[in-house]
């Protein structure tokens, strides 16, 4: 990897299911990898409701962040996709719960299939304190 961008790897977020980094960092940003809702102690889908589903990804990004010295809080920009965004009330509560006075730009995109099966993943870009 050149001396302009490093990757991140968050032991608290579930290993990568292909062959890509959790994060990169370039310039001050950190560039996170999309998140789905898996366990990072079980390797498992998690189940309950897809507001259950966003938290998990949201958690995933956070232990990303954490890793880069940051917080999930600091993020720039979020990219949710969604296999059924008739559901995206319930992605949008549970996904403002996380950013709840100074939300960060947002894309919501419905797709086809997801890796895995699930029905929602979330990437971020994100802002790194300055140190």
């Amino acid at each position: 990897m050149s001396a302009h961008r490093h990757t991140v790897t968050a032991l608290g977020a579930p290993g990568a299911v292909g062959p890509y980094s959790h994060g990169v960092v370039s310039d001050g940003l950190l560039f996170c990898s999309g998140q789905v809702p898996l366990d990072p102690e079980t390797g498992e889908l998690v189940g309950g409701t897809i507001g259950d589903r966003t938290r998990r990804c949201l958690d995933n990004l956070a232990a990303v962040c954490g890793a880069a010295g940051a917080q999930l809080a600091d993020a720039v920009r979020l990219t949710v996709y969604t296999t059924d965004m008739g559901q995206f009330a319930a992605i949008n509560e549970a996904y403002g719960a996380y950013f709840p006075n100074d939300p960060p730009a947002r894309v919501a995109i419905g797709v086809a299939a997801l890796p895995l099966g699930t029905d929602v993943e979330i990437d971020a870009v994100v802002a790194l304190p300055a140190g």
